[in-house]
């Protein structure tokens, strides 16, 4: 640093208005050509028109326009298509960009050697009383198996009750 050769507060002053000249000149220059390329388009694509005073020249230079109009609005709606699908295609390469940078990293869980019991008593403190031990608390309970249930299961091949169905159908039936 005690090298390098420091600028007066002068020379800084000069030097940045010349930058600001020479920037406002190119700024200048590019809105002229600008303005002079949009009319050679104005002058190109709308040229000077003579109206004629007959009513079929009227409506032959109606029709003109109107074809013109046309075209016109198609290229338009084309190019606004081309707009949308390449707006489209931004938005799902940006969410794609989003997805990739894996913003949100899920945290690797440690594993925790410690009982349900024990957890409940860490969370809830000197209220927790609940034992989780819950199957010692459920009533024994016996299963009786009825009879019809038996026979059911041992019906079997139905071909066989076939002659016993058909009772039931004839009830049915009348």
């Amino acid at each position: 640093m005690a090298t390098e050769k420091r600028l007066s507060a002068r020379r800084k002053h000069t030097l940045k208005s010349c930058m600001l000249v020479v920037a406002n000149n190119l700024l200048e220059a590019e809105a002229s050509e600008k303005a002079g390329e949009r009319e050679r388009f104005l002058a190109d694509k709308c040229p000077h028109m003579d109206i004629p005073y007959s009513g079929d020249e009227l409506r032959e230079l109606c029709k003109q326009l109107r074809q013109q109009i046309d075209i016109s609005e198609e290229e338009r709606y084309c190019i606004e298509f081309k707009l949308n699908m390449v707006l489209n295609e931004v938005r799902d390469l940006n969410i794609k960009i989003v997805d990739l940078r894996g913003k949100f990293k899920r945290p690797r869980l440690k594993k925790v050697r410690m009982s349900a019991d024990a957890m409940l008593k860490a969370l809830l403190g000197s209220k927790h009383t609940v034992n989780m031990d819950l199957r010692a608390n459920l009533k024994q309970v016996k299963k009786e198996v009825k009879e019809e249930d038996k026979q059911l299961r041992d019906v079997g091949d139905w071909r066989k009750n076939i002659e016993d169905k058909s009772d039931r159908k004839k009830m049915f039936d009348s």
